[in-house]
């Protein structure tokens, strides 16, 4: 896991058969901005001289705050570290907390419509009008029974929805069982349990795991995590949690200026540290998560246990507040 406080970027232009080819490439350092343009301008050049000798070369990479897919590290504000956690301001400005081996799977709930539920429902009662309609020989009771079903239609989805929740469970009791199959299956491991704005997370406690492995993967998998997550977590070579409220849901817009990716121009910083001002008032009064219980063997590693205090402690995961 690499997460940088410095980043520059170097510019190389040369012409290849005939054509100008412009290679631009970032660079980090946890040093100074000067071994961050170094880093930069070795990577630039390393990548020129294999377009030179005919390789296929990306000629820019992307400036994504969270992704990895181009073997970038995480483009955000350090705000804090403590050993070797990192803790980020995100594109949107709540902060994050990127730790390389402490497991965190957030289970968001299924709170989708039976899927192609309403098309059926809308052509079956088209089929309905058109035979109607035929019947009476009348296209204006065809146009009628169309313009009605229209109004129909998003009413008989719902009903059907609420049926099949019925049939089938809450949502949240869905993710729940999930969660607890799991650990009844692996009684070894000790899970502890938070509620999210939109779900479930978990935090694994009897190991430390390594984010691009397979165990980590199969109890990713095991709890639907969400297949993003999982990626960006073998990607980034390491695990992360949301520990601030997200801004739209507290009240307040995004971080600006936009787009917030790190680092910016030192003549916008003013506006940013303003912004991240009114968060932080706001924010006190909200929690990112909410501890729910704990599960399985209740073992535990002083790892794991140092970052759950930190992870709660910033979560505000026992204060009551209303999570956001």
């Amino acid at each position: 896991m690499i997460v940088p406080e410095y980043w520059s970027e170097a510019k190389l232009k040369q012409r290849i058969d005939g054509a100008q080819v412009t290679i631009k490439r970032f660079g980090w350092s946890d040093e100074s901005e000067a071994a961050a343009h170094a880093h930069a301008s070795k990577r630039a050049h390393e990548a020129m001289t294999r377009a030179v000798r005919g390789e296929k070369v990306r000629k820019v990479d992307h400036k994504i705050p969270y992704n990895g897919a181009e073997g970038l590290p995480i483009r955000e504000e350090v705000v804090g570290r403590q050993d070797d956690v990192v803790i980020t301001r995100n594109s949107y400005g709540a902060l994050c907390l990127n730790t390389p081996d402490v497991l965190f799977a957030d289970i968001d709930f299924d709170q989708a419509p039976v899927k192609g539920l309403s098309t059926a429902i809308y052509l079956f009662l088209i089929l309905i009008s058109t035979g109607v309609a035929y019947g009476y020989e009348s296209y204006a009771v065809f146009i009628g029974l169309v313009v009605l079903s229209l109004f129909a239609a998003p009413i008989l989805v719902r009903l059907a929805n609420k049926m099949h929740t019925r049939l089938n469970g809450e949502p949240e009791d869905k993710a729940l069982k999930i969660v607890e199959s799991y650990v009844e299956m692996h009684p070894e491991v000790h899970l502890r349990l938070y509620r999210t704005p939109m779900g479930f997370r978990v935090m694994a406690m009897h190991q430390a795991y390594e984010p691009g492995s397979e165990a980590t993967n199969q109890i990713l998998q095991a709890l639907k995590s969400d297949p993003i997550y999982i990626r960006m977590c073998r990607n980034q070579h390491c695990f992360r949690a949301r520990v601030s409220p997200k801004p739209w849901r507290i009240g307040i817009d995004r971080i600006v200026p936009r787009p917030g990716v790190w680092p910016i121009r030192n003549e916008r910083m003013p506006a940013r540290i303003d912004w991240v001002k009114k968060y932080d008032r706001r924010a006190a009064h909200f929690a990112a998560c909410r501890f729910v219980k704990e599960l399985g063997s209740g073992k535990s590693v002083v790892k794991t246990r140092q970052l759950q205090a930190l992870h709660d402690q910033m979560c505000r995961a026992e204060s009551g507040l209303e999570i956001a």
